[in-house]
């Protein structure tokens, strides 16, 4: 059984070691497969793919003004034959590449032959375009050399070989809008404008020299006529430029006799103006001398008026700080005795307020001990009003019983308080409740501050001082004086 095992095992690790290997192998082969031929697009570079799907391109990102879908820059170039996955490709510059007609025969209008060198730049614009017309970029350049034969050929026969040679950038545009419609049909475009580099002559002909040669000889003749005429004006100005030192010469003799008369005359004035001047500023020298005097005496007389000025008015001040100062003392004294005596009065009137609050403080406590002690003795009558309840009448006339024996108690106690302090009350009018409010307003601030009024009032009057002096209420400092 053992023996069996053993062979079944080895058996199947063989088989899985196979299979390993065999899985290995296949991905080094995919992985040579891949790197073998994958193509990565070169950054100037377009590649054109055609396989059984269809046509694809891949190169760079679009720029602008570029007429082509890209897919991406790298795909698997599997060769042709291999069926299904088998592609061809295209390989087409994306960088500007140039296009030479040398040593081209070409003809003007009139059947001159000449050789011209032409230069052209081209980039592929739609390499889809382009893929489709042509294999390489060989073949392109031959189609694009054969445009620009035909353009070139077309454009110059229709000219003069003088107008060719004179005008090379207008032919270089012409020849450049002659190519522009075919190239598009070619997915190619202009990157500049078509240079035309040379024209000169082709064999067995001297045509270009000849020009050359006519146009060297009017250029000698123009340069010998200018040569000559300008000798003439030479000349000519020369004569002139005599003539005119000649006659500036005699202007100058002439002109600087005048000039020395002149100066004479000038001379001669302008001495007798200087003296003039001369006397002219002595008077005025003395003039200004005599108003400096004068300034000076005024300004003199000014300042010792302004001394005299500042002095008086120093006096004056001093006068008058003096006489206030005196005063300010005056003041000063009579407000000092002012205040003694408004305080002296002030302490008289308040221990007499004191005194009579006290009078009314025990006049007060002994008639709230009675108005209590009466109420004890009511209290037993309101449990009787509470008992009777919703009699109204009868409450009433309970209530101004007790209001008519408190009024009683109350008066009487007053009248003791007054007897005890030696207060007189004298009600002119009402009753004696109202005398009594009126009296006992006297011990509140109000009554105070009508007191003190009435104190001022009788002072202003030589009476009134006189009565109060008696009493030891003092003198009024300033006594009104009769009229």
């Amino acid at each position: 059984m053992l023996d069996v095992l053993d062979s079944v095992t080895g058996f199947g690790l063989s088989t899985a070691a196979s299979i390993g290997i065999g899985i290995g192998l296949f991905f080094l082969f995919a992985i040579f497969l891949a790197k073998a031929y994958r193509r990565v697009v070169e950054p100037n570079e377009v590649h054109i793919v055609q396989s059984r799907r269809g046509t694809v391109i891949y190169g760079k990102p679009l720029e602008e003004g570029e007429d082509r879908k890209v897919t991406g820059n790298s795909y698997y170039e599997w060769p042709h034959w291999w069926p299904v996955v088998g592609v061809q490709k295209i390989v087409l510059p994306l960088s500007v590449f140039d296009q030479k007609l040398t040593n081209y025969e070409a003809y003007d209008i009139g059947k001159v032959p000449f050789v011209v060198d032409v230069v052209a730049f081209f980039r592929i614009r739609d390499p889809s375009v382009a893929a489709r017309r042509i294999q390489n970029l060989h073949e392109l350049q031959a189609q694009l050399e054969s445009i620009l034969q035909g353009a070139v050929r077309t454009i110059l026969a229709k000219h003069e070989i003088e107008d060719i040679m004179m005008e090379r950038s207008t032919f270089g545009k012409m020849f450049t809008d002659e190519v522009a419609d075919q190239l598009i049909a070619w997915g190619v475009s202009n990157v500049k404008n078509i240079e035309l580099m040379d024209i000169r002559d082709g064999r067995d002909s001297q045509t270009v020299s000849n020009i050359m040669a006519k146009k060297e000889s009017v250029i000698d003749r123009e340069s010998r006529v200018v040569v000559a005429e300008n000798t003439k004006l030479a000349e000519t100005a020369e004569i002139e430029a005599k003539q005119v030192v000649d006659v500036r010469a005699q202007e100058a003799e002439e002109l600087v006799g005048l000039r020395t008369a002149q100066k004479d005359q000038a001379v001669g004035i302008a001495d007798e103006q200087a003296l003039q001047e001369i006397k002219t500023q002595a008077k005025e020298t003395a003039e200004r001398d005599m108003a400096v005097e004068l300034v000076k005496n005024v300004r003199a007389a000014e300042i010792n008026r302004s001394v005299e000025v500042v002095k008086a008015d120093e006096d004056k001040q001093t006068i008058v700080i003096r006489a206030e100062g005196q005063r300010q003392q005056e003041i000063i004294d009579a407000e000092a005795v002012k205040q003694k005596t408004i305080i002296i009065a002030d302490g008289d009137l308040q221990d007499a307020l004191k005194d009579a609050e006290g009078i009314l403080a025990v006049g007060t406590s002994t008639a709230e001990a009675k108005r209590l002690e009466e109420m004890a003795t009511v209290s037993p009558q309101i449990a009787l009003a509470d008992e009777i309840g919703s009699n109204d009448g009868y409450q009433d006339y309970l209530i101004k019983i007790r209001g008519v024996e408190k009024d009683e108690t109350v008066g009487v106690e007053q009248a003791k308080a007054l007897q005890d302090a030696g207060i007189k009350v004298i009600v002119n009018s009402g009753d004696v409740n109202s005398g009594m409010d009126s009296l006992l307003d006297l011990l509140t601030t109000k009554g105070g501050t009508n007191v003190a009024g009435m104190v001022e009032a009788i002072r202003q009057t030589d009476e009134g001082s006189a009565l109060l002096e008696r009493i030891g209420l003092g003198k009024d400092p300033n006594p009104p004086t009769s009229k």
